[in-house]
């Protein structure tokens, strides 16, 4: 398999916020590449999962926001081709509950409960294309936290 140089970088930057808790660092790299891919105009999977990352080492909920967005946008315009050539274990299906999570994270941070349940509505309504195993897990384990916030909200 041929491996996505951009998506390596992506997952670079990832670990440096993640595994050794760089997000300034993380940040800075994902501003590099959002250049280097060409911003929104560039590969729609690059797009997608570059804007999901950038969004988790946001300071600000809007901006935070904003990234989130473009991810969902991005993952509009994915095919399912393009994600099997690159070697991403998932189907395009399969990025939604997250990206919809995040989204649903988002708005309730801003007090916009109505957005977020919606987002909520569609997270569980795509968590079917998710399996059974770490990733799966980790995304209901949100779903159910977010719902248990909105819920006493």
């Amino acid at each position: 398999m041929v491996v996505d140089a951009a998506l390596a970088r992506i997952n670079e930057g990832v670990q440096l916020h993640h595994g050794q808790g760089q997000r300034e660092a993380a940040r800075d790299l994902f501003a590099q590449l959002w250049d280097e891919i060409g911003g929104e105009q560039g590969d729609p999977l690059h797009v997608c999962v570059l804007a999901h990352s950038m969004a988790d080492v946001q300071d600000d909920v809007h901006q935070e926001l904003l990234w989130d967005q473009r991810a969902l946008a991005a993952a509009d315009r994915l095919t399912e081709a393009r994600v099997a050539e690159a070697g991403v274990p998932l189907s395009v299906a399969g990025l939604y509950p997250s990206l919809h999570l995040n989204l649903g994270e988002c708005y309730r941070k801003l007090g916009d409960l109505d957005q977020a349940r919606a987002h909520l509505q569609h997270a569980e309504a795509g968590i079917g294309a998710l399996g059974d195993d770490d990733y799966g897990r980790l995304i209901r384990g949100g779903l159910t936290h977010l719902a248990q916030q909105l819920a006493s909200e």
